[in-house]
């Protein structure tokens, strides 16, 4: 089974819409992800983002021990333009990056400015699970009072990420996925506050 660039990248977009919509909402892309016929050192939902959100008229960054490779594979199928980290539209960081490579990722990235806020930079996280790690307690648009998740290696992003959305509407959109092939949306609306207590996961197919 092959990846349907017109049906399967719709479906991944409309999973990448409701995503971001539900923050802390976990989005499984298994099924698109097992049309794939490219082998990467990337997670397969990466290359899925990618085909998703890139296009000629936008640019990206790769953060990665094999920036070099991934950055040509993507460049190759969307067409999309490689860029230094403070003007990429969208920044991949992947599972091997060190905690500074993600704080600096976080910090370097753009937030666009007063008149168009939408100018600011997505960022994509590769993690390993994220159903474990830190327990959390999120708030904001698109959740019912509180939400409990919990996501790994909090302490690499949470401050960077909140010190970076200080001046609403400026800010950046976090998106994490997994080896499961999983999505989870912390946009720039959400608060985030550390938490111990259960989990409970709303899961969408």
């Amino acid at each position: 089974m092959n990846l349907d660039v017109v049906h399967d990248i719709q479906t991944v977009y409309r999973k990448l819409v409701t995503a971001t919509s539900r923050p802390g909402t976990l989005v499984v892309m298994e099924r698109e992800a097992r049309t794939l016929d490219v082998q990467m050192e990337c997670l397969s939902s990466t290359i899925l983002l990618a085909r998703t959100v890139l296009d000629p008229e936008v640019s990206f960054k790769v953060i990665s021990k094999a920036e070099g490779a991934v950055t040509r594979m993507i460049n190759q199928l969307t067409y999309s333009k490689p860029v230094d980290l403070p003007e990429a539209d969208f920044i991949f960081i992947l599972h091997d990056a060190s905690d500074e490579q993600i704080k600096e990722a976080l910090n370097k990235a753009k937030v666009g400015n007063l008149l168009n806020p939408h100018e600011s930079a997505m960022i994509i996280l590769e993690v390993p699970d994220v159903t474990k790690g830190d327990a959390m307690i999120l708030s904001g648009p698109g959740i019912q009072e509180e939400s409990f998740m919990s996501l790994p290696n909090v302490s690499a992003w949470l401050g960077a990420r909140n010190e970076k959305n200080i001046e609403f509407p400026l800010g950046i959109d976090l998106y994490f996925v997994d080896q499961q092939d999983r999505l989870i949306a912390l946009p720039r609306t959400t608060q985030i506050r550390e938490n111990g207590g259960e989990v409970i996961w709303d899961m969408l197919q």
